[in-house]
């Protein structure tokens, strides 16, 4: 009875996990836009959540290394793919995303971000990290769901349509924080867009950073850290004002620590952890949940404004995200991760294993190892072992993290990166 309960509970977990990430994130929305109506600058905001991530990921990620230290480096190419990685990733990013949530309301923010997905599998296929065959339906699904979360997006931002709700209470204090006039919700709108697509920009920068360096939540301290670096000069140049970095109220700065230690930090290691236990397609399937937590929490709670043209559009990119992630996991089943490392790419392909024990039992030897990602976020292992071709493992996988770790850093070792 016992040991039927705990499996239940251990089943659970995951979806737990990512139902509170998505209500952290819709809360955070919320919460952002209320503190840009009180008169925090979206800029400011930007530096104030990275510097509140980096003193929360910072220090666990020094414990956790407290006994090998020298692995926190990143050597010169590393850093600098990693501080491309901030600037585009985290830094403008979220300069853009802030920016828009300001200009537009938290409904039309959160689903426009379902369109990164689909962002990033048309700039993966142009550089050829995702394999694109028309003659397959997996292919034919991916491209219609791109283009579904297109038409979406421009339905949300270029068409309004009737009022199907709240449209009474116009003129009340809470309506009067998310109203928008017509002229900035078309910007807002299209710099959401270019912030979807600096985001999906580092999910493909992946690939080759994590050729140099491979540690999750190294990696994320040291975006959070360069990122506080870089949009701190940022704001400093664009708003020289000294002012404008007071925090006026204690809702602003709870605001700001709400959206760095909880939205940055815990939702870090709660998607971390779920993608290793289910996958990157897992994660990925819940992010239209926050669209909802916003959509219903704005429109009861705040008055927002609901429109025929926004919930169309919220609909039709909702469905192009699933369309494109079925074809993602047709994809995923065959074995058809796109291979960058061109030491691996004459290799045979053999069917994956589910842990490196498996193939130690075997007594097959690990030779050498490269990493791939997909442009959900799904990061690959291609470990080539001597008599059996490459074997493809997700990662992270912290039952053998160890083990693929030391491969991985002698094989970076010997080609003198």
């Amino acid at each position: 009875m016992y040991g039927g309960i705990r499996a239940a509970v251990e089943r659970c977990k995951p979806c737990a996990a990512m139902v509170a990430t998505q209500c952290i994130y819709a809360a955070m929305t919320l919460w952002a836009k209320a503190a840009f109506s009180r008169g925090t600058s979206p800029f400011v905001f930007v530096v104030y959540r990275q510097g509140f991530a980096t003193l929360v990921l910072a220090p666990v990620a020094i414990m956790a290394k407290r006994t090998r230290l020298e692995e926190m480096s990143l050597g010169l190419k590393g850093f600098f793919l990693v501080f491309m990685a901030a600037l585009l990733g985290a830094t403008v990013n979220q300069y853009l995303c802030y920016q828009a949530l300001h200009m537009t309301s938290p409904s039309l923010t959160m689903a426009l971000i379902n369109t990164v997905p689909a962002i990033t599998f048309v700039m993966a296929a142009i550089v050829g990290q995702e394999r694109v065959d028309v003659r397959e339906l997996s292919s034919i699904a991916k491209i219609f769901g791109t283009v579904v979360c297109v038409g979406g997006a421009f339905t949300m931002a270029f068409f309004k349509g009737p009022k199907l709700l709240n449209h009474s209470h116009g003129d009340s204090s809470s309506a009067i924080i998310l109203h928008t006039p017509r002229s900035k919700w078309v910007m807002g709108a299209l710099i959401q867009a270019c912030s979807c697509c600096c985001w999906s920009i580092w999910l493909i920068l992946q690939a080759p950073i994590c050729k140099y360096y491979m540690d999750p939540l190294t990696l994320s301290a040291w975006t959070c850290f360069l990122s506080t670096l870089q949009s701190a000069a940022i704001t400093f140049f664009l708003l020289p004002d000294q002012s404008a970095w007071k925090i006026g109220s204690l809702f602003e700065l709870s605001s700001c620590i709400f959206a760095g230690v909880f939205a940055s930090g815990v939702c870090f290691f709660l998607q971390s952890w779920c993608i290793s236990a289910r996958g990157a397609l897992y994660s990925a399937m819940f992010n239209p949940l926050s669209t909802v937590i916003t959509t219903a929490v704005a429109a009861i709670f705040l008055y927002e404004v609901l429109h025929v043209g926004s919930l169309l559009g919220a609909a039709a990119i909702i469905a192009g995200l699933y369309i494109v992630l079925w074809g993602k996991a047709v994809d995923l089943k065959r074995g058809r991760v796109p291979d960058p490392s061109k030491d691996l790419a004459k290799a045979n392909v053999n069917e994956p294993c589910e842990t490196l024990q498996e193939i130690e039992l075997d007594g097959r030897r690990l030779d050498q190892v490269a990493l791939s990602t997909t442009p959900h976020g799904s990061w690959m292992h291609n470990i080539t072992v001597v008599g059996r071709g490459i074997v493809r493992l997700p990662w992270p996988d912290w039952s053998c993290y160890e083990l693929v770790k030391e491969v991985m850093e002698e094989e970076v070792r010997s080609r003198g990166y």
